[in-house]
């Protein structure tokens, strides 16, 4: 399967906003309608989700109904034990962003709270998906669970659908290659520095999208401005130095860059998760724009280095070592 280049997503996430997708959150919040219905937590929206969508496209289409995405923020894992959830491949605006790109008309936010964890199964089932969403049709993976201690299954939405009008369909998982497509993979992939692998995995290359912010400026005491990305979940999939391109700042151009994506050890210990990105052919302030950045090359981890002097020659190396990249792409 080819993969979808990350600028042509892009351009067809801009002209879907034509017709914009409509999100609900709250637990009052109703759908007008009847529509077609899918969930599960989507992180990364990769081919195996991608495949789930088309299929709820095509069954929405056939059936006149409005085809909706039901997700859940934040992931029940990070609800229940955030320090052991795993990291998230996109944050909700980009999960959004993802799902509205591929033709996705409703999404259904699922605020997971206590009062949320504690509602059973059939409560979801009637509350949620009948009384909110108008639900004619829902269609869940081979192994997802929902309600108080995980007891719904397929067996339980298609027997109590059934009776309150719901048909009901699972879809087994995607493969790529004999290998089962899944966000675990996307993350083991992209700690690995596998970004070619991960991309095959997301049927695009991976992305990190979000609002300037000001910095320390640091960056242009070295003699490299960066624009700054804050990263908004718990931690990001993968650390290190990297080639980018940025996409938002000029229509229809990706712009070349290196990028450290990290805990910025040389210069602050323990602080947070930072995005900073040096665009090697630009000057403009950039605060305040709201950016996607591209991975396309890792170059290197994360390193301390003993003063600010040794940490200039080594970004001047990265800087260089991403024009060649350029130079040979």
């Amino acid at each position: 399967m080819p993969l979808i280049e990350s600028d042509a997503l892009f351009v067809v996430q801009r002209c879907r906003r034509i017709q914009p997708m409509r999100v609900t959150r709250n637990s009052s919040d109703v759908v007008p309608g009847e529509t077609a219905v899918t969930i599960g937590n989507f992180d990364g929206v990769h081919r195996g989700h991608q495949a789930v969508l088309a299929l709820l496209m095509d069954q929405a289409r056939q059936r006149r109904l409005r085809p909706c995405v039901v997700t859940f923020e934040p992931h029940p894992r990070e609800f229940f034990a955030p320090d052991a959830a795993p990291t998230r491949l996109t944050s909700l605006r980009e999960k959004l962003e993802l799902l509205s790109g591929q033709g996705v008309q409703q999404v259904h936010v699922c605020r997971f709270d206590y009062d949320f964890a504690r509602r059973t199964a059939q409560a979801f089932i009637e509350e949620t998906l009948v009384r909110q969403l108008g639900a004619r049709w829902v269609m869940i993976g081979d192994d997802f669970r929902f309600g108080a201690r995980r007891q719904g299954d397929y067996d339980l939405l298609r027997s109590s659908g059934g009776a309150l009008g719901i048909t009901v369909a699972r879809m087994a998982t995607a493969s790529a290659d004999g290998v089962r497509i899944s966000s675990t993979r996307i993350r083991q992939a992209l700690e690995a520095g596998e970004l070619e692998r991960a991309a095959e995995l997301l049927g695009r290359r991976y992305a990190m999208s979000g609002r300037v912010i000001q910095g320390a400026r640091l960056g242009g005491t070295l003699g490299f401005p960066t624009a700054n990305l804050r990263v908004r979940h718990n931690r990001p999939p993968m650390m290190g130095i990297f080639v980018v391109e940025v996409q938002g700042l000029v229509a229809g151009t990706a712009l070349p860059g290196v990028a450290s994506l990290g805990l910025r050890p040389t210069v602050e210990a323990g602080g947070q998760a930072l995005l900073e990105v040096h665009l090697l052919d630009f000057s403009g302030d950039l605060y305040g724009k709201h950016i996607r950045v591209v991975f396309l090359k890792k170059l290197r981890d994360e390193e301390k280095y003993p003063d600010l002097e040794t940490l200039k020659r080594q970004i001047s190396r990265d800087a260089e070592d991403a024009r060649q990249y350029f130079a040979t792409h």
